[in-house]
């Protein structure tokens, strides 16, 4: 794709955001657990990175698709995962439902906050016993006159312990599967809320993950996203953002993974020689060069054609699937290249192991990225 003087005049604004205001933290807050939202939100909202594709009415910037491939490009560059990854729930997981759907009163209280930066969101959905299985939900929201009152449990939640308002996606009805669904925005203030416990996990350890609780928890049934009993059908929506977004940021990523690797190559010295003369070490991080410009280039043809207007499922689950594969090749070559120090957790390759191992696993499985794949062409059960 041909991008503008205002695309790249955005993406120096996120790269150089990034630099200053990510990578110097980066080890502080991986040892933390965890990142001040509350305070890093705020300063790139400013920079009108929040809301790309959103109505300037409710504080976004009513640009197209493709600046958000180039925000996700520039936040897969950070020397961490956990930070970009909490950063695309805010803009492309948690808050596009409510913006294509919510009401105008939802969507002034809040989206408008959480596109300025002041208020942080998640993305209720997975439960203990029910991950990519979307199906499987129980947490349940029975109607009691003008209110639902919600109880479960959710998991896996990303800035669960710093949300302000959570997009929930609960039963309403006793149908199962897939239907009697609906999304609510439910904010953490509200009594019978808590988090059950912090999720201490392999890899992106810079972001905060909970399971959240809920016991009968209340709140009025204005706050349902769009049409109630229709909520799988609007997250199915969603996840395509959070697929995307999710593509840009690997691939971005994989790429800055492997400059980084050659560089060592370049300057490690074995046998009396760089290691680069291996002709070997050549001609695998070419290869691994080739895949990573070959779906960077698949991942901006579905950004123009989201742009456009145009239905990307199929390229959403594409990218997301191979993606996933890619970038833990490329992270096992990188540590692999790098040796002994490879290995070692004060060398970046270490961390970018554990921290790509989680696209093949969050916003949906390769074997659920598969499974829609096959349906997509004609093969298994609808």
């Amino acid at each position: 794709m041909q991008f503008t003087a205002e695309h790249e005049a955005f993406r120096k604004t996120i790269r150089d955001f990034v630099e200053r205001e990510i990578n110097p933290y980066c080890d502080e807050w991986e040892a933390a657990g965890i990142f001040p939202a509350h305070e890093l939100f705020p300063k790139l909202a400013a920079l009108g990175a929040f809301g790309l594709e959103f109505d300037t009415e409710y504080g976004g910037q009513g640009a197209d698709a493709t600046f958000t491939l180039v925000l996700g490009e520039e936040l897969g560059r950070a020397d961490c995962a956990g930070v970009p990854l909490s950063i695309a729930v805010q803009v492309g997981m948690a808050t596009p439902a409510l913006a294509r759907f919510g009401t105008d009163e939802l969507k002034a209280k809040y989206l408008a906050p959480a596109m300025a930066g002041e208020m942080v969101a998640a993305i209720a959905v997975s439960e203990p016993d029910a991950g990519s299985d979307v199906a499987g939900i129980r947490t349940k929201a029975t109607r009691d006159g003008d209110d639902w009152i919600i109880n479960g449990r959710k998991m896996w939640i990303t800035n669960g312990t710093q949300a302000d308002w959570l997009c929930l996606l609960a039963r309403t009805s006793d149908e199962g599967g897939y239907a009697g669904m609906s999304m609510i925005v439910v904010p953490t203030e509200t009594p019978g809320f808590s988090v059950g416990r912090t999720i201490d996990k392999m890899g992106n350890r810079s972001s905060d993950t909970a399971e959240l609780v809920f016991d009968n928890v209340r709140v009025p049934v204005a706050n349902t996203i769009g049409e109630i009993g229709k909520g799988f059908q609007q997250q199915m929506a969603q996840f395509q953002d959070e697929r995307l977004i999710g593509a840009y940021m690997s691939v971005a990523s994989a790429h800055r993974a492997l400059d980084r690797t050659k560089e060592y190559l370049q300057t490690r010295e074995a046998f009396g020689k760089p290691l680069l003369a291996n002709q070997y070490l050549q001609y695998r991080l070419a290869e691994l060069y080739v895949e990573v410009e070959l779906l960077t280039t698949y991942c901006r043809v579905a950004a123009e054609r989201a742009a456009q207007g145009e239905n990307v499922s199929r390229e959403a689950t594409y990218a997301k699937l191979k993606c996933g594969r890619l970038q833990r090749e490329v992270a096992d070559a990188c540590v692999q290249f790098h040796g002994g120090m490879g290995y070692a957790e004060e060398m970046w390759p270490a961390r970018y192991y554990r921290d790509a191992r989680l696209t093949s696993i969050g916003g949906g499985a390769d074997e659920v990225m598969l499974r829609v794949v096959s349906m997509m062409e004609g093969m298994g059960r609808k």
